[in-house]
């Protein structure tokens, strides 16, 4: 029996039950403004202290609307369809595009190839968000399978190009940790000092609680039908970021297959875990290293975090044992 879970419902519970678990108890002499809205295939929210002036938050919007018409793959003027459309012609695009784009392929060299934005034909094949649990075909799959490979992607400047005609990327494993560090960027420049941003699997906070203690970060438990804690963060001016196999995903015959594509294989990675999570200053660190921990596994994953400073991971294995690193 084929089961399918909404991509809708499994982004929206650790989104709410993250903020609602960092916010409670925060007590302020003042409340704070919060708005929401439906970015990027989510829920954004960011709720903000130090200010009665709602055009901050609407030019959070507006800045949430610019960063969907660069790097969305489904709006055909973005830089991104612009690039998957071009038949492997260079394509000038905006310089942020080009500098996310770039940090996407270091990422790609730190992985050994594991996390690759060039594995778009993959994920149009398996199209997680509406499939009703059926396995592509083999043949299907290596054909889309051949054309992913980072290395095919070169920038110049603002200049990108696709070496393969075929191939297409795609910046959702990194795009959101970019953008709420832009957004944290711009309302620390307006003055804010204590705040909460957050794009799905992505919390960032900006200082701490008015009252001078850390925000508390709830972590949803993989696969849990209501808002259940797997372990609890208390983090200043830092993001905190989730990738796993119960975000996108359907089960069939017994087995689950999820969103995070294996671009040697074409089929899911197998790296018996459920969840990783990362703590780290930047946002697009954590958004990237989520995803590459999860391809790399424990052990290769636990090894890249304590190579790099200023880092932390919590491994969520098959079995629900939770291994903290860095």
């Amino acid at each position: 029996m084929n089961q399918i879970k909404s991509i809708r419902k499994l982004c929206f519970i650790p989104l709410l039950f993250l903020l609602l678990f960092s916010l409670s108890g925060c007590a302020s002499s003042a409340e704070p403004l919060q708005m929401n809205w439906m970015y990027f295939d989510t829920i954004v929210t960011i709720r903000i202290w130090d200010t009665s002036d709602r055009s901050v938050l609407e030019e959070c919007e507006k800045l949430c609307q610019k960063y969907e018409n660069l790097f969305s793959r489904t709006i055909d003027t973005s830089d991104v369809s612009r690039i998957n459309q071009a038949n492997g012609q260079p394509v000038t695009v905006d310089q942020e595009t080009a500098d996310l784009i770039k940090t996407a392929l270091h990422y790609g060299d730190l992985s050994d190839g594991k996390f690759d934005i060039t594995i778009a034909p993959l994920s149009e094949l398996w199209n997680f968000g509406h499939n009703d649990g059926q396995i592509p075909d083999p043949a299907a799959i290596e054909e889309a399978r051949s054309h992913v490979n980072y290395k095919n992607v070169k920038v110049d400047g603002t200049t990108v190009q696709l070496l393969d005609p075929k191939a297409a990327i795609d910046l959702g494993a990194i795009a959101k940790g970019y953008i709420a560090d832009q957004l944290k960027e711009y309302l620390e420049s307006a003055g804010i000092k204590h705040g909460l941003i957050s794009l799905g699997g992505n919390t960032v906070a900006i200082g701490e609680k008015p009252d001078g203690s850390p925000f508390k970060i709830g972590v949803q438990k993989p696969f849990a039908e209501q808002n259940d804690i797997l372990t609890s963060l208390d983090i200043r001016n830092q993001s905190v970021v989730s990738s796993g196999t119960y975000e996108r995903y359907f089960e069939k015959d017994g087995k689950i297959y999820h969103h995070i594509l294996n671009p040697f294989t074409g089929y899911p990675y197998e790296t018996h875990l459920q969840q990783v999570t990362i703590i780290s200053d930047a946002s697009v660190d954590g958004d990237a290293l989520s995803t590459t921990c999860f391809a790399l596994g424990l052990e290769n994953g636990s090894k890249l975090i304590k190579s790099l400073d200023g880092i932390e991971a919590i491994f969520v294995t098959d079995d629900g044992n939770i291994h903290r690193v860095g």
